[in-house]
């Protein structure tokens, strides 16, 4: 299982005619975006575009640095979308990553040290991918 980003832009920080440090954490975390593809065994099994990839990595990271150490289900919160945009749930056989809008999309388990390394794999993807747009990334929490 691999998080892929590509394409960030930040397109309503633009149009609302701001410049990045004149923003608070929840215009930066909603207005970067980029789109976001889950691959499952060299295949693309979910899309989607002008995803807020920075308010994924920021809630991953504090669910991983949470009490239960990314032990619990994750489902991203979105300031922007409705709860279960993204899930990650464990079942017996590991971790799967779903997404409440698309049922029939689970990906095959695996497990929680590669679940754990694809997530730091995505935060640095998106923090190059921030920094790219001129942007310090330090404003997400290191997972």
């Amino acid at each position: 299982m691999q998080f892929v980003c590509r394409n960030f832009g930040l397109s309503d920080m633009v149009r609302r005619g701001l410049a990045p440090h004149e923003v608070p954490l929840e215009v930066l975390l909603l207005d970067i975006e980029a789109e976001l593809s889950i691959w499952e065994q060299g295949r693309q099994v979910w899309s989607e575009e002008a995803f807020p990839v920075a308010e994924l990595a920021y809630h991953l990271a504090l669910w991983l640095q949470g009490p239960a150490a990314g032990d619990e289900n994750f489902e991203l919160d979105s300031m922007q979308a409705e709860e279960g945009l993204i899930r990650i749930v464990h079942c017996d056989e590991g971790w799967r990553i779903g997404s409440d809008f698309t049922p029939n999309f689970w990906t095959s388990p695996i497990a929680r040290d590669v679940l754990v390394a694809e997530i730091k794999h995505f935060d640095r993807a998106v923090r190059e991918g921030i920094a790219a747009m001129g942007i310090d990334p330090a404003f997400i929490p290191e997972p």
